[in-house]
C-alpha cells in the first residue's frame, strides 16, 4: 500500500529510518531549543541538519527583538544582503561605537553573547570623565593587550578620586549588572613574564571607594568597597593586587517599554584627608546577570 520507510540490508534484514529522513522542518523545530553552539555542531551530521541550521526562521528565534538596532551600528553594506545566522555571527563580535552611534573609535563596544544570544557591553576607561586625566603627575595611559580596548588608566597619586560615565542604549528587556574592572599596581612585562609594580599603591585600605548606579527611569544602586584589604579573599587569596577584579556596582532592570535606557555611573573617593594611588582603570562591563555570574563561576 504505502511505501515504507525500511529498506533491506546487506544480508536480507530490513533497515529502519536514520536521521538522514529526518523531515529538515522537524530539525528546525528542535534547533529552536537549543543554542548556537549545538546547532553548529549538528550541522555537520548530514544536509537536513546542515539545511535546518541555516535557516532563518532558527537563527531570528536566537536575536534579540531589536537586533535590528544593533545593525544599526554597522554600515548597511556590511549587512545588507546577510541570512540570520550571518547576522548572528557579525553581532556576536564586539561592534565599536561612539555616543552618536556608530562604528569607529573603540570607546564603547556591544555584542551578542555566542551562547545566548544576550546583548553585553564595555565602555572604555577614554569614554568616562576622570578627575585631572590630563594632568600628568595624577594619571597616564598604558598601552596593554590586558584590556579589550588596548589602554587603561593608571593613577599615580591623587587625593579627590572620582570617574563619572553614562551610555544611552536600546538595551532589551533583561536585568542586568554593571561592574567596573580594577587593577591593582602597575604591570608589565619583563623577560616574556607579567610582573607588577606597587611603588605608588596605597592608600586604598583606609576608606572605601563608593560605587553608584542609576537609570532614567528613577532605578538606583550603591555599594562601598576597599580595594586594598588585608583580610583573604575567597577567590584572589590573601590579598587582591596583581589582578584584575571586577567590582559590582549594581543591577537594573529594562522592561524594554522605553526605546532607550540612560545609565548613569561613578566610583569616588574624595575623602582628602589622605591620598591614593597604583591603580589601573580599564573598563565598565553591562551584561545580564545571570550570565555574569555563570562566567564567574566558570573561571
Amino acid at each position: 500500500m504505502g511505501a515504507s520507510l525500511s529498506s533491506p540490508g546487506a544480508n536480507g534484514s530490513t533497515m529502519g529510518p536514520g536521521l538522514g529522513d529526518i523531515p529538515e522542518s522537524c530539525v528546525a523545530c528542535v534547533f529552536l531549543y537549543l543554542t548556537p553552539p549545538e546547532i553548529c555542531n549538528l550541522a555537520r551530521l548530514n544536509r537536513a541538519f546542515r539545511g535546518a541550521a541555516s535557516s532563518d526562521s532558527v537563527w531570528e528565534a536566537k536575536l534579540p527583538r531589536n537586533y535590528q538596532d544593533l545593525l544599526d551600528l554597522v554600515p548597511p553594506e556590511r549587512h545588507g544582503n546577510l541570512s540570520k545566522k550571518d547576522i548572528f555571527a557579525l553581532l556576536s563580535r564586539p561592534l565599536p561605537f561612539d555616543h552618536g552611534h556608530k562604528v569607529g573609535g573603540a570607546l564603547q563596544e556591544v555584542w551578542l553573547d555566542r551562547v545566548t544570544g544576550r546583548v553585553c557591553m564595555s565602555l572604555s576607561a577614554r569614554a568616562m570623565a576622570i578627575t585631572g586625566i590630563d594632568d600628568r603627575r595624577y594619571w597616564s595611559w598604558i598601552p596593554t593587550e590586558e584590556s579589550r580596548f588596548h589602554t587603561v588608566a593608571y593613577l599615580q597619586q591623587i587625593w579627590w578620586f572620582e570617574v563619572d560615565g553614562e551610555v544611552t542604549f536600546p538595551f532589551p528587556a533583561d536585568i542586568y549588572t554593571l561592574s567596573f574592572r580594577l587593577h591593582l599596581g602597575r604591570f608589565s612585562k619583563r623577560l616574556g613574564r607579567r610582573v607588577c609594580n606597587y611603588e605608588h599603591t596605597h592608600g586604598w585600605d583606609i576608606k572605601p571607594v563608593k560605587f553608584e548606579l542609576s537609570t532614567s527611569d528613577g532605578q538606583q544602586a550603591s555599594c562601598e568597597c576597599c580595594l586594598d584589604e588585608s583580610e583573604i579573599d575567597d577567590t584572589y587569596g590573601n590579598h587582591k593586587r596583581g589582578y584584575w577584579i571586577d567590582y559590582k556596582v549594581g543591577e537594573f532592570i529594562v522592561s524594554g517599554s522605553e526605546p532607550t535606557t540612560h545609565v548613569r555611573f561613578s566610583m569616588k573617593q574624595i575623602d582628602c584627608t589622605h591620598s591614593k594611588g597604583g591603580l589601573c582603570v580599564d573598563s565598565v562591563f553591562i551584561i545580564p546577570s545571570d550570565l555574569r555570574e555563570r562566567k564567574r563561576k566558570c573561571i
